[in-house]
């Protein structure tokens, strides 16, 4: 029983409790028909949610007012400067909690939807297939934040996350290996595929374009590049639409919602809050520049932001109308830039460069554009990764291109900083860019091991 207990414990965070499981509750129905799953997939709050710290940890945010610093709360402080451990041992892991929360959803989803009442067959089939897709997101989360980046020759020995397929209270936290979990995201994907729509109704629920788009985020990190390439192919002849930022230039008003965003095939959105302001690294700025679209919309000085700092701050977010909402999920840029970065590392930087001209074309005034071209498939290649840093700044995704580009000589870079008069280093390939798992995780359930620091 103590052990049930603890795992109750820790994995009440990541369920909510068991009242979705076996009893009927005062208020509360178990899932019985199949609009009652349909319900469970379209609770945004526990679903859409992706990841918050890797936001401080990336090399596109950099706290240079002391200010600032001097407000960044204690977990915040450790994840800008890769400390060993993140949390004490009674604090929580937001992202760890809501990602596994959203796993045991989906494991409801999965273990129940097939027998549930007054639903069609293809209506369940489609169920099932959302939850599967949600449940790969999740995980691929989790095995690119707290596990070492993907390598062929270690992956299936190097510690992967708990891999939670059922929503059984009674199964292993051991951590699964990197192998294992990304062979689990990649079958639970194609598995997927074949019921769900090509496009969604919503772009909160999971399409055909989303799990070729997940697909694709999965073989990039893999370094399967041919493969990323195809399926960012299938997904951009499914969604192709990309916002033309001159629209903007003299006014934002008509700047779309997330849900009406034409560029977002999954929408999947920060776990944190950043009321204060992300600080943006000078470097980011030089590489903008001030004719950038992206610098002009996204980019405010730090008076703006409430406490003010000096320097510069991610505004994009604040044009949401939804709170400080990151969208997080693929979209059709990051897919038109995966088809232009595995061009180029297969040696076509024609292809490559045409993809990044009819990205960046909608990028700046008319005025201020000026197309590449093309070079060498390695010239090619260094402009994808410049391209990956302007598009997708302040979201917190380029902590896994850091990650992942730690693999090649060309990109791999150490990064210091200085906090609190302190300064810190994170050397490439580091083990600091595994997060640690929670000491409060691990101190109820021992058999979680803690990541290598």
């Amino acid at each position: 029983m103590k052990r049930l207990i603890y795992f109750v414990a820790v994995m009440a965070l990541a369920t909510g409790c068991r009242k979705y499981v076996e009893i009927d509750q005062i208020g509360k129905r178990t899932p019985t028909y199949t609009k009652d799953y349909r319900a469970l997939l379209d609770n945004n709050s526990q679903l859409e949610a992706g990841f918050s710290l890797t936001i401080y940890s990336g090399d596109d945010t950099r706290f240079l007012d002391s200010s600032k610093q001097a407000i960044m709360t204690d977990i915040n402080g450790n994840a800008y400067t890769w400390q060993p451990q993140y949390w004490s041992d009674t604090q929580s892991d937001g992202d760890w909690d809501k990602l596994y929360k959203a796993i045991y959803t989906c494991n409801e989803v999965l273990a129940g939807v097939m027998a549930s009442e007054n639903g069609t067959d293809a209506d369940k089939k489609q169920l099932f297939a959302e939850a599967l897709t949600h449940r790969a997101y999740a995980y691929w989360c989790l095995v690119n934040i707290y596990s070492a980046q993907y390598d062929a020759a270690t992956a299936a020995t190097d510690l992967g996350v708990p891999l939670l397929l059922t929503p059984d209270l009674f199964a292993s936290l051991q951590r699964a290996s990197v192998a294992a979990v990304y062979n689990q995201i990649t079958g639970d994907l194609k598995q997927a595929v074949d019921a769900l729509p090509a496009l969604p109704d919503y772009n909160t629920r999971p399409s055909k374009a989303a799990a070729y788009a997940l697909l694709a985020r999965t073989y990039l990190m893999t370094r399967d590049f041919t493969t990323a390439r195809s399926y960012a192919e299938q997904a951009l002849a499914l969604q192709n639409g990309v916002l033309d930022l001159r629209d903007y230039a003299t006014s934002v008003a008509a700047f779309p919602y997330r849900l009406k965003d034409p560029e977002v095939i999954f929408s999947k959105i920060n776990a944190g809050f950043y009321q204060g302001g992300i600080q943006l690294d000078t470097a980011l700025l030089s590489l903008l520049g001030t004719k950038d679209m992206r610098y002009a919309l996204f980019v405010k000085p730090g008076g703006n932001f409430f406490p003010a700092f000096t320097g510069y701050g991610y505004w994009r977010y604040r044009y949401s109308r939804e709170g400080n909402t990151i969208t997080q999920g693929p979209g059709v840029p990051e897919m038109m830039l995966i088809k232009a970065e595995c061009a180029a590392r297969a040696g076509d930087a024609v292809t490559a460069t045409n993809v990044l001209n009819s990205l960046r074309e909608k990028r700046f005034l008319t005025t201020d554009y000026t197309a590449y071209t093309p070079g060498t498939p390695a010239e090619a290649l260094s402009r994808v990764v410049d391209e990956r840093k302007r598009e997708f700044f302040g979201t917190g995704l380029r902590w896994f291109d850091q990650k992942r580009l730690n693999k090649d000589a060309a990109f791999a870079k150490t990064v210091t900083r200085t906090f609190k008069g302190v300064n810190y280093t994170l050397e490439p390939n580091s083990n600091r860019y595994i997060f640690p798992v929670g000491t409060k995780y691990i101190l109820l359930n021992p058999e979680i091991a803690q990541s290598p620091r």
